[in-house]
């Protein structure tokens, strides 16, 4: 197998760009959940029910999450614990739970909500214009995609 020669001039500043997003700005972002008791996983497990009214399956919850079930299973006794998140049994399988958003897990999200947005443009799509952000979403998209498979 072929070593991998160095990174070209341009992958070597997306990549530190990257890393430098990571570091500095994902904690940034984290501060705002921290500061009500979440992390970052806990808000988007909230987001994902939120859309869904009648609740998601566990197995599906994790998979919108890009979390393991074990993760999961350690996050949602955390939403549960809290009130935001109820757990119940599917009415047509008996083998299969059914996660949904309280009220009170409405709430949160209604308060997080207006913060996180500002947090995400404070450090990231504030400082690229139109052309630099549909570039971003394109580069991260193919990422994403191949990523995902």
């Amino acid at each position: 197998m072929d070593e991998p020669g160095a990174l070209t001039e341009p992958e070597e500043r997306a990549w530190r760009g990257l890393m430098t997003v990571v570091a500095l700005g994902l904690p940034q972002i984290e501060r705002t959940f921290r500061e009500h008791g979440l992390v970052h996983i806990e808000y988007l497990l909230l987001q994902s029910l939120a859309q869904t009214p009648d609740g998601l399956r566990l197995s599906d919850l994790a998979g919108c999450a890009r979390s393991s079930q074990s993760r999961l299973s350690h996050r949602m006794r955390k939403l549960i614990d809290l009130g935001y998140v109820a757990q119940l049994p599917c009415g047509t399988d008996g083998r299969v739970t059914i996660a949904q958003i309280t009220d009170e897990g409405r709430a949160m999200l209604d308060t997080l909500c207006p913060a996180h947005l500002r947090d995400v443009r404070r450090v990231l799509f504030d400082h690229l214009d139109e052309s630099q952000l549909a570039a971003l979403a394109g580069a991260l998209e193919a990422v994403a995609v191949k990523l995902s498979h």
